[in-house]
């Protein structure tokens, strides 16, 4: 149901005269159905002609009747308890510093340098005119836009001013001059109030830059919330002197670093928050402190916890000592953030827990929990009082209202984050609620989870149920523990900007996808938006990445958490793109290599994730191998847009493959439990193949470096894997020639 309150408030300002008449879709021939802006606008009327500004335009600032901070959302369909609807951090920014910053943008994107001025009653066509009204219509962040004659932008908030400036800004970008805009009204308020992109910060360490740049991507299509996840098992990401050794302070965070980005940030409208994942997901900390299930005497083992994981991948919520190490941690870094809601995680315990000695001893002593269930909601409901006592509320992954606990409850403030369900309405009785089940990205060959951006656009419907704060895409780093901020951003820009529009504007769509994605590309990136640094190509005939698959430790940053044998650690000795194998199935490392160590590999979902981003041409890529095994379709190393083949569908033999438009193979078939080095030469249009260190043919086509992974989903090799290089230049045949001999075969 869509909500009403936004409407019964604009009726009453109409019996008034306090507010301008509604704004609807207009029907003139000539205006556009959708105008360029994402998020499409809740209302939208075209007047026809067009405004512009010019070199006389100003900046006005009217007197503000209400306050710069947010007030409480409105237009919930259910009356939320007191505080539910305070999830929006205030702003920090007055409309005066926003015109300043607004007269930044403006000049980058037009070329225009415009005053900023007080003295509105001067305000003509051309000029632009922020003011804060006390009209509850807007909401925390809604706002009207008005360019008939002056362009007038009026909000209850600087956030809603804000997102009126963004809509400005993309309509001036979408105009060939970069000056003109139409004559337009528009009522702009959202359906939902929380529009997050969570990070996986603790399996990965992500660049400022990229961090900033998602920002401004993130406030441009007017998503209010970044939510960093600054621990997990692998890694964490806070570096405060109260817990020397927790954190590797080259890859991670100090207070002063959270303080700028949340400073930039919140120039942006975006709130940062934070989270840590205990007691689960949590062997960076027990390792760190020696609170783990597997620490002390009488240690729960491999048989109570998930098969790919030790003991130590938990906090021991049975001593007093880990529990107060956990309050500890969580009182520190609440107070880093400002954001409302913190998150601890509390997701995936293993029910097996229970079946520990340990665990059962202390349920039987404890009075007031009796189950594994118990034991989790108490420590969850124990952080919690620590995180009320900052002002916030507590933020939970979903899976513990599943589990058998007769005395005792998660605290009803709690929210849910529901990584289960379908991103409708609320799935956890008596709590709030963050959609983020259809929105996961987790590009590996495991999960290989991805939103399906159809379903998104064309069918989801955001919930706007008083209980359904919003909802978030979520990225994963599982198994790209050190893969490229790139990697992610290329599969995360899509959904992420169709679940902005979507949760701003949760009516029906007026078009297609393709439309959507057009529209999303003609207004391109945001003012601000600093290149992606590219990488400077290795050409002296050096390797640019060198995998030899010999044993060696998780580099400083990062912990080992997996069982003997899972997630193994594939150091680059030329580059900086290590890779990790995966769960469950993982290639199984054998001493008998062409040189030192070689990987094993026996199943479809054996592989190694890289998270690089694709190499143009020229290239070469070099590999021993030896082939125990035929399957349909077999890769060396993929991408979403090409592949080197190992065993090519359809021929058996060595190839490579344009995703989507042609497979291609050579006259050359790889023997059976033998030692073989192939080597791939490519330039633009034309790749070579060497078997040896001898030519074995050419094909006219070529594709970019693929460097996601060793495997792509259900294509994985069946042999043995070693000393595997990539060069950024094509390899001459001498070159080719003297790579093989060097091994000495």
């Amino acid at each position: 149901m869509r909500r009403t309150a936004p409407v019964l408030s604009l009726l009453a300002g109409l019996l008034i005269g306090t507010v301008s008449p509604p704004v609807t879709a207009s029907a003139e021939p000539n205006s556009p159905a959708v105008p360029n802006i994402v998020p499409r606008p809740t209302e939208w009327s075209d007047l026809g002609g067009q405004n512009a500004l010019t070199a006389d335009s100003r900046i006005f600032v009217a007197p503000a009747s209400g306050a710069t901070t947010a007030p409480p959302a409105s237009g919930a369909t259910t009356a939320p308890p007191a505080g539910r609807s305070k999830l929006i951090a205030p702003s920090r920014q007055t409309p005066r510093q926003l015109a300043h910053q607004l007269r930044s943008e403006i000049l980058q994107v037009s070329g225009l340098t415009l005053p900023v001025s007080s003295a509105v009653r001067q305000a003509a066509k051309g000029d632009i005119v922020l003011r804060l009204t006390d009209d509850k219509t807007y909401g925390a962040e809604g706002y009207r836009l008005d360019s008939a004659e002056a362009v007038r932008i009026d909000a209850a908030s600087t956030h809603g001013l804000f997102y009126g400036t963004r809509t400005l800004l993309q309509l001036l970008r979408t105009a060939p001059d970069h000056r003109a805009l139409p004559r337009a009204r528009s009522l702009d308020v959202p359906t939902q109030q929380m529009r997050t992109v969570m990070l996986d910060a603790g399996r990965k360490y992500w660049q400022r830059r990229y961090l900033e740049n998602l920002i401004r991507r993130m406030a441009d299509q007017k998503m209010n919330t970044l939510f960093l996840h600054l621990s997990d098992s692998e890694g964490f990401r806070l570096n405060s002197p109260k817990f020397p050794g927790l954190a590797d302070p080259k890859n991670s965070y100090s207070r002063a670093e959270i303080e700028r980005l949340k400073t930039f940030a919140a120039r942006h409208h975006v709130q940062i928050m934070p989270g840590i994942d205990v007691p689960g997901h949590a062997t960076v900390i027990t390792d760190a402190f020696g609170i783990g299930f597997g620490d002390g005497p009488d240690p729960c083992t491999a048989a109570n916890t998930h098969s790919h994981l030790t003991a130590n991948w938990m906090v021991d919520m049975t001593s007093e000592k880990a529990v107060t190490k956990s309050k500890e941690i969580v009182d520190e870094f609440a107070g880093w953030f400002d954001a409302p809601l913190f998150s601890i995680g509390a997701d995936e315990l293993p029910g097996q827990l229970a079946d520990c000695a340990r665990v059962k001893n202390h349920l039987a002593a404890d009075p007031d929990v009796s189950t594994l269930g118990d034991l989790l909601k108490q420590y969850i409901n124990t952080l919690d009082s620590v995180i009320t006592r900052h002002g916030k509320r507590t933020a939970i992954f979903n899976g513990v209202e599943h589990m058998t606990s007769p005395q005792q409850q998660v605290n009803s403030s709690v929210v849910y984050m529901t990584w289960s369900g379908k991103g409708a309405e609320p799935i956890v009785p008596d709590h709030d609620e963050i959609a983020m089940a259809p929105f996961y990205v987790t590009p590996n060959n495991y999960h290989n989870s991805r939103p399906d951006e159809s379903w998104m656009y064309d069918s989801w419907t955001p919930s706007t149920a008083g209980d359904m704060l919003g909802s978030s895409l979520a990225n994963w780093a599982d198994y790209n523990f050190w893969a490229d901020d790139q990697y992610f951003e290329q599969r995360m820009s899509g959904p992420r900007a169709i679940l902005a529009d979507r949760s701003w504007n949760g009516s029906a769509t007026p078009d297609t996808l393709t439309d959507f994605r057009a529209r999303v590309a003609r207004i391109g990136d945001p003012p601000g938006v600093t290149p992606t640094p590219v990488k400077p190509r290795v050409n002296d005939g050096k390797p640019s990445h060198h995998w030899t698959f010999d044993t060696k430790p998780y580099p400083s940053g990062w912990v080992w958490a997996g069982s003997p044998g899972n997630t193994l650690y594939a150091e680059d000795t030329a580059g900086d793109l290590p890779g990790s194998s995966y769960i469950i199935n993982n290639p199984t490392p054998a001493a008998d290599g062409v040189r030192g160590q070689t990987w094993r590999f026996d199943s479809d979902r054996d592989g190694v994730g890289f998270g690089g981003v694709d190499v143009a041409e020229p290239w070469t890529v070099s590999t021993w191998v030896r082939s125990t095994g035929k399957t349909t379709d077999q890769v060396l190393l993929g991408s979403t847009t090409g592949e080197l083949k190992l065993q090519q569908r359809g021929t058996g033999k060595v190839g490579l493959t344009r995703v989507g438009v042609s497979d291609l193979s050579f006259d050359y078939t790889l023997p059976q439990n033998e030692w073989v080095q192939l080597t791939w030469v490519t330039t633009p249009g034309s790749t070579t193949l060497y078997a040896n260190g001898e030519k074995v043919g050419t094909v006219a086509a070529s594709i970019p470096l693929p460097l996601r992974s060793i495997g792509m989903p259900g294509k994985s090799l069946r042999g043995d894997l070693d000393e595997l290089l990539t060069w950024d230049e094509a390899l001459s045949a001498e070159q080719v020639r003297a790579h093989f001999t060097g091994y000495g075969r």
